[in-house]
């Protein structure tokens, strides 16, 4: 019994060990230098650049994307409009710029006409 009782208390000890180290191996974090992207990043992971028409005006600071995900650096208060048909986790599956792209020439950043939001978030991955 004795025996039976040390086998099992090893084999609890040694699933914990591995489930400690299977969890710990599946968190990664690592920021580094922001995407260059013409007009934004999504601001949950994993950080790809949105379509034109995702971000409301209230993004855009003189044409110039102010930022969302671990590089925005907004006001504590900031909220802005986000049209989130156009992010592919809700399905979209159109264009969308590659880190570097150049903003379209007749896509004014900032100046999205007849914009319809869905949902207001804070530029930190919170909807509220």
């Amino acid at each position: 019994m004795k025996r039976f009782k040390y086998l099992a208390h090893s084999a609890i000890g040694a699933c914990m060990a591995l489930m400690s180290v299977a969890a710990s191996a599946q968190v990664q974090l690592s920021i580094g230098v922001a995407p260059s992207c013409p007009y934004g990043y999504y601001d949950t992971a994993p950080y790809g650049c949105a379509p034109y028409g995702y971000y409301g005006p209230e993004w855009f600071s003189g044409g110039v994307f102010i930022g969302a995900g671990p590089w925005f650096h907004g006001p504590e208060n900031f909220r802005g409009g986000v049209d989130n048909h156009f992010h592919p986790a809700h399905g979209y599956a159109g264009p969308a710029p590659h880190p570097g792209e150049a903003p379209r020439p007749e896509a004014r950043p900032g100046v999205i006409e007849h914009f319809q939001g869905n949902e207001m978030r804070d530029g930190r991955g919170n909807v509220r």
